[in-house]
């Protein structure tokens, strides 16, 4: 996929890309090359795949007109999606919660280069952060860390009630939101909406969308390990 078929591609899921945006996404890319050479961001290297399989697929979440207001991406790694959602939709209020120094600075330099304001970078893991961030986002937004039950106990406390969880998942993304079911209650999460969506290259994508209802209770998240060892 190219940048002009990206284009094509989020205006039929009415997504527009002026012309700057596309010089944006273009440079991101370059400087994701010339990073990547040194440091471990992304697998895909080969530049049509890059498009395709990081902007393309972080980008269809926005057709949902979920995500909005301030928002956070935690473990954000490369910036994905956090970082292309900032440049597609400028009036995002967006902080990167990344826990790598290495991946903080990448980031850090994506934003200077391409002068981008109101997006910031925090270089704490997530259980960490929520001790001063708790319940204060519009969106919270996690793609390819871990598997739903930890993702929503990482990701949920940080939602505003009435706010949105969206986790970016594969195929199995409706499995998994059925094992969640328990820990998407305890944490005071409903399902919104699920949007499945297939690349060009056909594989395919299932974004799950999560409301905040009530309150998460105050013991959540716990320690990492006995998350990880539990799941809720």
């Amino acid at each position: 996929m190219n940048f002009e078929e990206l284009r094509t591609v989020s205006a039929e899921h009415n997504i527009t890309l002026t012309d700057e945006m596309i010089a944006q996404l273009e440079r991101y890319a370059v400087l994701l090359q010339e990073w990547n050479e040194k440091i471990n961001l992304t697998a895909i290297k080969e530049p049509a795949a890059v498009v395709e399989k990081h902007f393309c697929d972080c980008l269809m979440p926005l057709s949902s007109g979920l995500i909005r207001g301030k928002t956070a991406d935690i473990g954000s790694g490369a910036g994905f999606p956090g970082l292309v959602w900032k440049i597609a939709d400028p009036s995002l209020s967006v902080v990167l919660v990344e826990p790598t120094g290495k991946r903080c600075r990448f980031l850090s330099t994506v934003i200077d280069d391409l002068n981008l304001t109101d997006i910031h970078v925090v270089n704490l893991r997530s259980e960490e952060y929520v001790k001063d961030a708790r319940s204060s986002f519009d969106t919270v937004t996690a793609r390819a860390v871990a598997e739903l039950r930890l993702l929503s106990e990482l990701c949920i406390p940080l939602v505003k009630k009435g706010g949105i969880f969206a986790a970016m998942k594969g195929p199995g993304g409706e499995a998994e939101a059925e094992e969640a079911a328990h820990a998407l209650k305890v944490l005071g999460a409903s399902v919104d909406s699920i949007q499945k969506i297939t690349l060009p290259s056909g594989d395919e994508r299932t974004n799950l969308f999560f409301r905040k209802v009530s309150d998460t209770p105050e013991q959540y998240p716990r320690n990492y390990g006995r998350m990880k060892k539990k799941p809720l």
